[in-house]
């Protein structure tokens, strides 16, 4: 039997390696204080999922978090557990997989929803896109889902990439950012808009403090350096005090005040945190009970980290 591929060899003694770090060196803490910092939950190895793309804690389900994976696969999303193994497959149906790029979970009017953003737009050739509001199974076992409903829409100026889509529920707000222009551009839909006509997305403001990469970096390599500050993903804590945004390199948290808009509140710089080793880490949401974050990237193997902020 041939022996495994080197690159991913290489990749799972990383993973082994982090592991090994995680279980010592963290230090003891007392049972009441909060635990901070990042550890390693799991790590995917499932082959089926080597293009996770978007991640959502289920609000139904405990310990199960909902995946998908990018353009030029099947209408589908995963029920992995919080350790990254799959335990099922649901089939989407009534839909066309374009470009999926991100997922959200939110509860409404006492059910619980999962969106999907189809918002991926490479060579910014799309006119409309569109996000479609599935409510989460009963069960965790292989099905089919169709949408509760969809929501059409266009950008306000022309074509854009967009990886990172988040909900705000009691606020009835889908916020969407951009990826490829700087600095990224914080976008708003309505979650629930009236009839099915094509919305505009509604421009709130640019994100103040993403992390721009140094002279010295653009010298070593321009392209890496670039790609660090693109947004991959966002989400909106359980609470929906603050918006949490994932770069290549970055973790981004913008809380927000009192009654204030998200357009203010991503115009004051963010706490910035250093993203652990993730290959292409596009795929990030809070936890259940907002305590955390879980992480992982496009990959397989690929690890899957709980980073408390």
């Amino acid at each position: 039997m041939p022996g495994p591929h080197p690159r991913n060899l290489s990749i799972l003694l990383i993973i082994a390696f982090a592991m090994a770090l995680s279980g010592c060196a963290r230090e003891p803490e007392a049972p009441e204080a909060p635990e901070h910092g990042t550890r390693l939950a799991g790590v995917l190895l499932d082959p089926q999922m080597d293009e996770i793309s978007g991640l959502a804690a289920s609000r139904r389900h405990r310990d199960v978090l909902w995946m998908h994976d990018d353009g030029g696969n099947p209408e589908r999303l995963f029920a992995v557990s919080t350790n990254g193994t799959r335990l099922a497959t649901f089939r989407v149906e009534g839909v066309t997989k374009t470009d999926w790029e991100d997922i959200a979970a939110f509860e409404l009017d006492g059910k619980s929803y999962l969106l999907i953003a189809d918002t991926g737009d490479n060579g910014g050739l799309r006119r409309s896109l569109q996000l479609h509001v599935i409510e989460e199974p009963t069960r965790i076992e292989n099905a089919r889902l169709r949408p509760a409903w969809s929501i059409a829409f266009r950008w306000p100026d022309g074509p854009r990439d967009c990886e990172a889509v988040a909900v705000d529920a009691a606020r009835g707000e889908v916020l969407l950012i951009s990826k490829k222009r700087q600095p990224p551009e914080l976008f708003s839909l309505p979650l629930r808009p009236p009839g099915t006509a094509l919305q505009t997305a509604q421009l709130l403001g640019p994100l103040a403090g993403v992390p721009q990469p140094s002279a010295e970096a653009l010298r070593r390599s321009p392209q890496r350096a670039r790609l660090d500050s693109q947004v991959t993903a966002a989400d909106v804590s359980p609470d929906g005090r603050t918006l949490a945004v994932m770069t290549y390199r970055w973790l981004l948290l913008y809380p927000r005040r009192g009654e204030e808009s998200w357009g203010e509140a991503v115009a004051r710089a963010p706490r910035l945190e250093l993203l652990p080793w993730l290959p292409q880490a596009e795929a990030l949401g809070w936890s259940a009970d907002g305590a955390s974050l879980y992480a992982t990237g496009e990959f397989v193997p690929a690890p899957l980290y709980k980073i408390t902020p």
